[in-house]
């Protein structure tokens, strides 16, 4: 199994999430995230000041798929998240030793 976690920017979760239903991923977690890294952050005026926004607003996507699924989803996240522009984000594979579903006890890809 491989957790797929992937940076992106907020706006693009909706075209994501619809892209990874369709090729049969049935969970995620999401969690609100802020970060930089090339876009280093940007500058906004509030009242007439400028104010440097180092950290920029980044959604966390993580989903832990079957091995056979995992280029389909990276390909997914990629094709909907892409803007083209700095900042479009990252994604990091990793692998699983173990799942197991609470409420059954069933481990393995029958977890998921």
């Amino acid at each position: 199994m491989k957790k797929i976690e992937a940076i992106i920017r907020p706006f693009r979760i909706d075209d994501v999430r619809e892209a990874l239903a369709e090729i049969g991923v049935r969970g995620m977690t999401l969690t609100e995230v802020k970060g930089y890294g090339r876009q280093k952050g940007h500058t906004e005026l509030y009242r007439g000041s400028e104010y440097q926004i180092d950290f920029l607003p980044k959604i966390k996507l993580e989903v832990v798929v079957p091995d056979n699924l995992e280029e389909q989803v990276v390909d997914a996240i990629v094709r909907t998240a892409k803007t083209g522009q700095v900042g479009d984000g990252k994604i990091f594979i990793s692998n699983v030793e173990d799942a197991v579903r609470v409420r059954t006890g069933e481990s393995g890809e029958a977890a998921l």
